[in-house]
């Protein structure tokens, strides 16, 4: 049923169920190339059923005409983030192959750079579109944080937590929703993070070399963030704004 002229509650159903389908595919191929366990089945399930009501609830609710090309490209790179989390899922219990796993997580990195510029070229970018395309993006850096942090220890986990907790700031102190200024320095830092986890997640590298590449990912990310608050605190609405003493004067002389 039509809810008006230019959306359609069956197109965001169709869009979304593929989604949900093809990572459940995906979990399969999973499950008979490495036996897959149930930890890692379950994350996995819990994975695609989120991501298909979330984005369900989401579409309905801007009423997008389409889908749009580049909402499909990220909605197949979470695809490939909800194997990631199966695979990270899994491997408390045995380690997953290093090869599928840098693999699958390389690829999902790779697409970041496509869907934004799909989005750009077809001119279908939405404000929906951005915000997809950045939860993917901070739930796989969430995830490979979760699996390096295995391996060099629980402070980790504050790369993958920190997005998460300026959010749940922002609700506290509202002028941390304020729109910032563009900048290629917060982009390359948020670029480099998943290309430095994923250095450090595929053991290719010495224990010396590894915990470095994780430190320094962490050390600007903390600049970044900490750059990016101290710009909102110093351009947050005032309460209560006061005339200048030279002003006071003037008025009480008139």
């Amino acid at each position: 049923m039509a809810l008006n002229n230019t959306y359609d509650a069956r197109l965001v159903q169709q869009e979304t169920a593929v989604g949900a389908g093809v990572q459940i595919l995906l979990l399969a191929l999973l499950g008979s190339a490495i036996g897959l366990g149930p930890a890692g089945w379950l994350t996995g399930l819990v994975f695609a059923v989120a991501t298909w009501a979330l984005l369900s609830l989401a579409l309905h609710r801007s009423r997008l005409r389409s889908f749009g090309p580049a909402n499909r490209v990220t909605l197949g790179r979470a695809t490939l983030v909800g194997g990631v989390t199966a695979l990270v899922a899994d491997s408390f219990q045995s380690s997953p192959p290093v090869t599928l796993f840098v693999g699958l997580t390389a690829v999902a990195l790779i697409l970041d750079g496509v869907d934004g510029k799909v989005a750009r070229r077809t001119g279908t970018s939405t404000a929906l579109g951005a915000r997809f395309d950045m939860e993917v993006d901070a739930f796989l850096i969430l995830v490979l944080s979760v699996y390096v942090s295995m391996s060099l220890g629980p402070w980790v986990l504050l790369i993958g937590a920190m997005r998460y907790g300026f959010v749940a700031a922002a609700r506290v102190w509202p002028w941390l929703n304020a729109a910032l200024p563009p900048s290629a320095a917060r982009k390359t830092v948020a670029a480099m993070q998943g290309v430095f986890l994923l250095m450090a997640a595929s053991g290719l590298f010495p224990y010396l070399a590894t915990f470095a590449v994780t430190g320094t990912a962490l050390a600007a990310l903390v600049w970044s963030f900490g750059r990016d608050i101290l710009w909102l605190y110093r351009n947050r609405p005032s309460r209560v704004r006061r005339a200048p003493v030279a002003e006071v004067r003037e008025l009480v002389a008139s």
